[in-house]
């Protein structure tokens, strides 16, 4: 089965970049979906032009995929077209992650009250009691957003605030994102060797 990806438009583009990266080289298929707002920081944060209404994957990932890349396939769906297969429960799924989640997009999810297909997917997951992970970027948070928080969360969803760790011993901004993604990845039970866990010891060069 395949895994839903939704971009919305929360700073943190680099995290939905790659985790893309990541679950297509596990051989995942991916259903991807972004709304406007998503491919404008997009744009602004990783340099990249992606097309909503003639979306080339190619696009997103930096150039023609790789051989790693192409054991997965995306397939895309308008953020408008809500006859799109993931908008309805009986289409299966492994989960859907929405990543970066925005503060509209986390209130339309946790009230209910969808207007587009990203909407619609994630309250498909809810219902249906399969897995929806929630990644939030934003900070300080308001009480309303805490308040969207508690319900996702008592609703079903799993809220995921990208904040990444520092026990791995980051020496990158990469290193960074690899550690949400990690933890993304872990929710959805796709392996992955993205970072050191707690408790792993640290492979030197030497050995």
């Amino acid at each position: 089965m395949s895994i839903i990806l939704a971009i919305t438009g929360a700073s943190g583009a680099a995290y939905a970049v790659r985790l893309l990266e990541v679950l297509l080289a596990a051989g995942r298929d991916v259903h991807l979906t972004m709304s406007p707002a998503g491919q404008s920081v997009i744009e602004h944060e990783l340099g990249l032009n992606v097309n909503l209404d003639a979306f080339r994957a190619s696009d997103l990932l930096g150039g023609t995929q790789s051989e790693t890349l192409a054991r997965g396939a995306v397939h895309y769906h308008h953020h408008q077209d809500l006859m799109a297969p993931i908008a309805s429960g009986s289409f299966l799924t492994n989960g859907m992650v929405v990543c970066p989640c925005s503060g509209g997009t986390l209130a339309a999810i946790a009230h209910a009250m969808g207007t587009n297909l990203i909407h619609r997917a994630a309250e498909v997951h809810l219902k249906e009691r399969r897995k929806l992970i929630l990644v939030p970027r934003e900070t300080p948070l308001s009480l309303p957003q805490l308040d969207n928080m508690k319900r996702a969360a008592e609703a079903g969803a799993v809220v995921l605030p990208a904040s990444p760790g520092f026990y791995h011993g980051p020496k990158s901004i990469g290193d960074l994102v690899d550690f949400v993604v990690a933890r993304i990845c872990d929710q959805l039970g796709v392996e992955h060797s993205l970072m050191r866990r707690w408790g792993e010891k640290e492979i030197s060069n030497d050995e």
